[in-house]
């Protein structure tokens, strides 16, 4: 086989797979799994975010005594 039917033979099936993933993406059957994935960010977090429990209360106790971080 020449060089250039090789070539050939590959550049036709990556337009193949190209138009296969580009009909996928854009079928009428994932819309609702990319309309879901578009909206997470905007969704509401039930819990707020962590805090360092230990920190803080470190922090508390050494106002409390009077201590100052330096």
């Amino acid at each position: 086989m020449d060089n250039g039917i090789v070539n050939g033979v590959i550049i036709i099936l990556l337009i193949i797979a190209f138009a296969g993933l580009t009909m996928w993406a854009y079928s009428k059957r994932r819309k609702p799994d990319f309309d879901e994935a578009a909206n997470l960010p905007f969704a509401d977090e039930d819990e707020p975010p962590h805090r360092d429990q230990n920190a803080s209360r470190e922090a508390d106790s050494r106002h409390d005594k009077g201590e100052r971080n330096t």
